[in-house]
């Protein structure tokens, strides 16, 4: 039996629609979450004041970004409104990252498989806890794809390389400077030249487990400045 004239098969729909989401994905600067001693801390390349791609969704967790801005954007919000709902209708301590990170798996899965455009995202999902051992990060893929992390998440274009100098450097119980420096060593060495990159460039927060309830915070300009020169 001959098929249809246009016919595509399944297989080769999936993956059409996992290249143009990747190379959406591969077109935005990085983004790495990873844990220091006191927290988790979100460092993205971003010379925008308004347009986040760190955001803080509920007291202990936060939700970082790369790909299409307004599809993530959409993502936040709904998070934000989940976990709101949840606290509400039953205790703070229900809301957790692992709740919210398979909800985002099922919007992303169902979105990668029913719709005609896959959302171009990869988002990161990352709750502190109040030891280090209950830190946890959840990658999320534009397929639905759900991982949980340990150490640090890379995300976007240079992902990869960003990956690879992060192995050679983190370790558990860096400082915030520190954690900083290499962070921000990895990100503009990334794409083999290196750059320099300095708080104007840079959106930086942290989930901060020392802070009372709600523990996400954005480090202003002044202090990336402070952190970024070394001490001697």
């Amino acid at each position: 039996m001959s098929m249809p004239f246009g016919y595509v098969s399944p297989e080769q729909v999936m993956k059409d629609r996992a290249d143009y989401a990747r190379k959406g994905i591969a077109r935005g600067r990085s983004v790495l979450v990873m844990t220091y001693a006191d927290g988790i801390l979100f460092v993205a390349e971003n010379p925008s004041s308004a347009l986040h791609k760190v955001s803080e969704i509920y007291d202990r967790i936060a939700f970082a970004a790369v790909g299409k801005y307004n599809e993530f954007e959409n993502l936040r919000q709904a998070g934000v409104r989940i976990a709101d709902l949840r606290g509400y209708s039953y205790d703070r301590t229900d809301v957790t990252g692992r709740m919210l990170a398979n909800t985002y798996a099922q919007v992303l899965g169902t979105i990668f498989t029913t719709e005609s455009k896959p959302y171009e995202v990869e988002i990161t999902v990352a709750e502190v806890g109040e030891t280090a051992a209950g830190d946890q990060l959840y990658r999320l893929t534009y397929d639905g794809s759900v991982a949980d992390e340990q150490g640090f998440v890379a995300m976007g274009g240079n992902a990869e390389a960003v990956a690879t100098r992060m192995q050679q450097g983190h370790r558990e119980a860096l400082p915030l400077d520190e954690g900083l420096r290499l962070a921000v060593d990895a990100l503009s060495s990334a794409d083999g030249e290196q750059r320099s990159l300095g708080a104007a460039q840079l959106e930086v927060a942290v989930l901060d487990r020392t802070r009372p309830r709600r523990k996400f915070r954005r480090l202003p300009d002044a202090q990336l400045e402070r952190l970024l020169t070394p001490t001697g």
